[in-house]
């Protein structure tokens, strides 16, 4: 049976993606849009505004609408609507999908807490080559990682609102962990002036911001006489909607709990 999926942000340039992403999907039918109360988009036809054609589901303004008729909800908003629809979908035994970035410490830390009332899986990317590009970086990072210094370059969009991505804070934690460090205390994340050497234990970040850039990242384990890197560039977006998607008909009717990622895909 094909999962139910809501989208919230429907009617944004990622919202639109989802849906186009779950019309051609196998395994996953497309029956609630939602968007902000506030939005003149309410009422209006979703798979229109996505432009695939009419499918007769209409914009809501409020996820209590349209709670019963869905079993999964793929969320690429802000994190204080992500918690609320979190706790909506927690309350109400539906699962979700999260893709949103940018949240802080405090905000993480309430996420957290209900990982155990609902399934839920959350990325900070989700297209298949950047989760198998986290699988390369560990075993990058075991074999050159205390050889090597480590630096993440990644880039986006002028309109990208945090930074660094959320794939590169991933990136920087899949390899910090690999070499038992943390990287609240090792990551480097701007350079100006007299800097001194550069420490070898440390990870640094270089944020680019311009144009249309859909996502690129490349980290570099960069050793006396030779360097690795390691690149995923993103051409558009709909490798990560299909992505999102497909995690979305594999969390149906799992247990409560945190899944991330790499158990969808079987890494």
């Amino acid at each position: 049976m094909s999962t139910r999926i809501a989208v919230t942000g429907a009617a944004g340039r990622m919202g639109k993606m989802l849906i186009e992403a779950i019309a051609v999907s196998p395994d996953a039918v497309f029956t609630a849009a939602i968007e902000q109360p506030h939005s003149s988009l309410i009422g209006a036809d979703a798979g229109e505004l996505a432009g695939i054609g009419k499918n007769g589901v209409m914009l809501v303004g409020d996820i209590a609408e349209v709670v019963n008729d869905f079993d999964v909800l793929v969320d690429f908003t802000a994190p204080s609507a992500t918690l609320l629809n979190t706790e909506c979908c927690a309350a109400n035994g539906k699962g979700i999908v999260i893709g949103t970035t940018g949240f802080s410490v405090e905000e993480l830390a309430v996420l957290e807490k209900m990982y155990s009332q609902l399934p839920i899986i959350k990325a900070a990317n989700y297209s298949t080559g950047v989760n198998l590009s986290l699988k390369l970086l560990e075993m990058a990072a075991s074999v050159m990682g205390d050889d090597s210094d480590i630096e993440i370059v990644e880039a986006h969009h002028r309109h990208k609102v945090d930074a660094p991505s959320g794939t590169a804070l991933v990136m920087g934690e899949v390899i910090a962990d690999t070499l038992n460090r943390d990287l609240s205390k090792v990551a480097v994340y701007g350079r100006e002036g007299q800097t001194g050497a550069r420490d070898q234990e440390t990870i640094g970040f270089a944020t680019v911001r311009g144009g249309d850039v859909v996502g690129d990242h490349t980290v570099m384990f960069m050793a006396e006489g030779e360097r690795l890197e390691i690149t995923h560039k993103a051409s558009s977006r709909m490798s990560f909607a299909r992505g999102a998607v497909r995690a979305a008909a594999w969390l149906s009717g799992k247990k409560n709990g945190f899944y991330s990622m790499q158990e969808v895909l079987g890494l």
